[in-house]
């Protein structure tokens, strides 16, 4: 329900004897909540790539008829994220160069691509109109023209690759997954008949009875070929996962070092239920992410839980369109209150975040026009104060509402009776990991891989979420 979104999901699979079309096709069905602009799959046969791109959800882009073209022992998958600019075919992934004979899937974001750009150009390569996805896979592909494997072709990219990123990354006949030095997007890798197959999150081993692993290591470059698995380590990892992966991204049945979403999250209610407890009747979550928290708050405040909304399943998620005006209707349509379960009662409303809070805002009216008393809106993370530069789609810093206002206007914009966000210490002692491991910037500004001249856009501010709570009351 809110306006922070991932761009993608990716997914790779390497294994003779198997369905790598039908698998993948399996894979990105299960991390379309990660993308859902377009979508595809190329694979390879050992001859060369053939690949299927489409507009829309999964299950609008692949035909029967386009699973069984797809023919091969290796694939790559990618679900791409609708954002305002950049919207349509054009940059529908995988990303296919050198005439068909390599393939890209990316999921992340390289705030500079002057390093590739400058590169490219000296090298008589076309960088016109390309994104970063594709200004990665024309350098990989330079580095084979001018004779590299697959592999020795990546190691050689790497340095030029100044961002967040895993990738999936194939040729006719062989299978890479490489992730940035601090890890900042997640990868993982599992088993499945013998094959090897990697993606954005384990909740996509599920559906095809696949193994995990373990997770791709920051800075780790995994070779998959019929020879078998390699894995290099190009340089040295430290460990910054996006802390947003937990709050909001991931699916509640996917795991990542060694936590569970689900558990993580209901973790987070519960911390809530420490800092800020009002007297309230029922607490009432915004489906569906908010749901685990507001189970851990419930059970910890003794507060019942009451699922007053009901939510359109077939209406998609709202940040799929980029106008504010279709963001807003669709939220209208997706969300219904249920006036007898609200009528008369003193509400906590628990969410996973605020973004520029016209959504927290329609959702908060919505239902004291159901009838509630009171609705206090409890947040389960800290005010989002910074813009992401590393994969997420977040607005530009003037249009996050928690740093244009303080607390007590952010309050009074949602037109809230309370508003408390949880503290940044709480946030991480929930997830039982150290806070060291996690990227953090959208909190607090600390951006762990430089963003260069993207630095003009981050106003320096205080960062209030340093407290133990941050709370509003009217």
């Amino acid at each position: 329900m809110n306006e922070v979104n991932e761009k993608c999901g990716i997914f790779g699979i390497f294994g003779e004897g198997m369905d790598v079309s039908r698998l993948s096709f399996f894979g990105l069905f299960s991390l379309q909540h990660r993308g859902q602009e377009s979508s595809g799959i190329a694979v390879g046969d050992g001859q060369s790539i053939r690949s299927h791109k489409g507009l829309g959800l999964v299950t609008q882009v692949y035909t029967e008829e386009a699973i069984q073209s797809l023919k091969g022992f290796c694939a790559i998958g990618h679900n791409r994220y609708s954002t305002s600019e950049g919207t349509g075919m054009t940059h529908a992934q995988p990303v296919v160069v050198r005439d068909g004979a390599l393939a890209l899937a990316h999921n992340g974001n390289l705030p500079s691509v002057k390093l590739l750009e400058e590169f490219l150009s000296a090298r008589n390569v076309s960088i016109e109109g390309k994104n970063d996805s594709e200004l990665m896979a024309e350098a990989i592909g330079y580095f084979m023209k001018v004779g590299s494997s697959l592999p020795e072709a990546v190691r050689q990219a790497f340095p030029f690759f100044t961002g967040a990123f895993s990738l999936v990354v194939m040729t006719k006949e062989a299978l890479v997954a490489v992730r940035d030095g601090f890890g900042v997007r997640p990868l993982v890798m599992g088993t499945l008949n013998g094959g090897v197959v990697f993606a954005s999150e384990t909740c996509a081993f599920h559906s095809m009875g696949a193994e995990f692993l373990r997770e791709v290591a920051p800075g780790e470059m995994v070779t998959v070929t019929k020879e078998g698995v390699r894995a290099q380590q190009l340089v040295p990892g430290r460990q910054r996962f996006d802390i947003f992966e937990f709050v909001y991204f991931a699916r509640p049945d996917s795991t990542f070092m060694g936590r569970s979403v689900y558990e993580v999250r209901r973790n987070f209610g519960m911390q809530l239920a420490k800092e800020y407890k009002p007297e309230a009747d029922i607490v009432v979550p915004v489906p569906e992410t908010a749901v685990p928290m507001a189970a851990g708050y419930a059970h910890a405040s003794g507060i019942p839980l009451e699922l007053a909304f009901i939510k359109d399943r077939y209406i998609h998620r709202t940040f799929i369109e980029p106008d504010q005006h279709s963001r807003d209707l669709g939220v209208k349509l997706k969300l219904v209150p249920v006036p007898e379960i609200l009528r008369g009662k003193r509400v906590i409303l628990i969410d996973d975040s605020i973004v520029r809070g016209t959504t927290s805002r329609r959702i908060v009216k919505s239902l004291f026009e159901a009838g509630a008393t009171e609705v206090h809106f409890l947040v389960s993370s800290p005010p989002i104060l910074f813009p992401d530069f590393y994969g997420i789609d977040t607005p530009a810093q003037k249009d996050l509402i928690a740093s244009t206002k303080s607390v007590e206007e952010v309050g009074k914009f949602l037109g809230a009776t309370s508003l408390y966000y949880l503290s940044l210490r709480g946030l991480i002692e929930s997830t039982r990991l150290p806070r060291s491991v996690f990227n953090t910037s959208c909190f607090t500004g600390d951006y762990p891989i430089d963003i260069h001249e993207r630095m003009r856009e981050v106003r320096v501010m205080e960062v209030m979420h340093e407290r133990q709570g941050t709370l509003f009351t009217s």
